[in-house]
């Protein structure tokens, strides 16, 4: 039996500028194939029958998102980004509230340079957290070695790395509690580096759900270099 997926919304947060790819625009706008990087990124989320919408971050003089041919899809609605990603991703919840989205209403957040996501990973998400009071994330165990140093690089002891693992996007939350929990850790000035430690900080405690370990983050060029020629072995 194909169970049945719950419905939800997308939103990316895309208003960086990604320093470390050393480019002459940003990341998600470099070329992967025919395509964008955040091109890649928004397609399996666009491509999904239980998508309700999607809730694009952008820089208020992004020069670049005019130029994609889905900057015309009508599923997809553009909300200034802010400094840092809570906030991109905080403006897309407070968008989608005054378009009349619910509290109980799922909310998937991507990376806009992770444009990788299989299908399948997507879809397990869905399953996985469809009845869970808290949500959660795809998330990878960690598979090397891991060392805590001091300032001066010198090795501190062994991390025991069964317990774990890298926190990967989509990350799936209810978009209330989600509200809350980033804008309560922003008025508090708490460190959130993502969803799930905002959740986190509120007290509740995300589900992880392995995910494919080739669903990375584009943030150096050798990343970019490493997909083009994985995605090339496929034609």
């Amino acid at each position: 039996m194909i169970p049945v997926l719950p419905a939800f919304w997308a939103v990316i947060p895309a208003a960086g500028v990604g320093a470390r790819m050393a480019a002459d625009r940003p990341k998600q706008y470099l070329a992967l194939g025919t395509r964008t990087i955040l091109e890649h990124s928004l397609g399996c989320f666009l491509d999904h029958p239980s998508l309700k919408g999607l809730v694009v971050s952008l820089a208020l003089d992004d020069p670049y998102w005019p130029n994609l041919a889905c900057a015309s899809d009508t599923r997809i609605q553009r909300v200034e980004g802010g400094d840092e990603r809570s906030g991109s991703v905080l403006n897309a919840l407070l968008h989608l509230h005054a378009q009349g989205a619910g509290d109980d209403d799922w909310v998937l957040v991507h990376d806009a340079a992770r444009p990788n996501l299989a299908r399948d990973d997507l879809d397990h998400l869905l399953s996985e957290l469809a009845d869970d009071p808290v949500g959660g994330l795809l998330a990878v165990p960690a598979r090397d070695t891991l060392k805590r140093v001091d300032a001066q690089g010198r090795v501190l002891g062994t991390v025991d790395r069964s317990q774990i693992w890298q926190a990967y996007t989509p990350q799936m939350f209810r978009l209330g509690a989600l509200h809350r929990a980033l804008a309560d850790s922003l008025v508090a000035d708490a460190v959130v580096t993502d969803e799930a430690s905002a959740m986190e900080w509120a007290g509740l405690a995300p589900r992880l759900i392995e995910g494919r370990s080739d669903n990375i983050k584009v943030t150096r060029p050798e990343d970019l270099e490493w997909l083009r020629l994985r995605w090339a072995t496929r034609t």
